[in-house]
């Protein structure tokens, strides 16, 4: 494009780049060639996206895998994450997740190491859970209500191991087969299982 009229943008263009340094116009040009380069190797992307798609694929024969897992006992469930995610979701249709809420509460008590924060969560726990007319009161008979109370007054990482066994035995005979014959975990291991017929056809 040419233009030699006064006010041309074309001319006004050409005085501002010849007003600019040469080093600042050589850094212009490189980065041109340099960006030209980059846009003539799709291969680049290409290796990313099919990384990716195969680091996705493994996610999912490997989430498929659990889901089918679930069903072989109880541990298995109570082992993989999005199992007790799916079983808190289904416990919470039977008004009954405060089971599993304890479990995991006693789980993440058996962890803590100092002794003035063993004894603030085990009266936490104690309140919350197992006393009777707690807000979120578990199913357990007196006996095991007294001794876990009685295990309060020298917390250690062991004084609910009672409660929660209890607690724990409930849900295994009782919610779990349910869990499993719920439509939702029916659903999810249908979609389960055509995924690794999908993958053994493919191979």
């Amino acid at each position: 494009m040419s233009c030699w009229m006064p006010g041309c943008p074309a001319l006004r263009m050409c005085r501002g780049l010849a007003a600019l340094p040469i080093t600042c116009l050589e850094r212009a040009k490189d980065l041109k060639t340099r960006l030209g380069i980059l846009l003539h190797k799709p291969e680049l992307g290409h290796k990313t996206g099919s990384s990716s798609k195969l680091q996705l694929g493994s996610r999912r024969r490997d989430s498929s895998r659990e889901v089918l897992e679930w069903r072989e006992s109880f541990d298995q469930l109570l082992k993989s994450k999005s199992g007790v995610n799916a079983f808190h979701t289904f416990l919470k249709t039977e008004f009954s997740e405060e089971n599993l809420d304890f479990w995991l509460a006693c789980e993440d008590f058996k962890k803590t190491r100092s002794k003035t924060k063993l004894a603030s969560k085990a009266n936490r726990i104690f309140e919350e859970f197992v006393q009777s007319e707690a807000p979120r009161e578990v199913n357990i008979d007196h006996e095991t209500r007294e001794i876990t109370r009685k295990n309060l007054s020298g917390a250690t990482s062991a004084c609910f191991n009672e409660a929660q066994a209890k607690t724990r035995t409930l849900m295994e005979k009782d919610s779990y087969p349910r869990f499993l014959k719920s439509a939702s975990y029916q659903d999810m291991s249908r979609q389960a299982a055509s995924r690794g017929t999908s993958k053994r056809s493919h191979t």
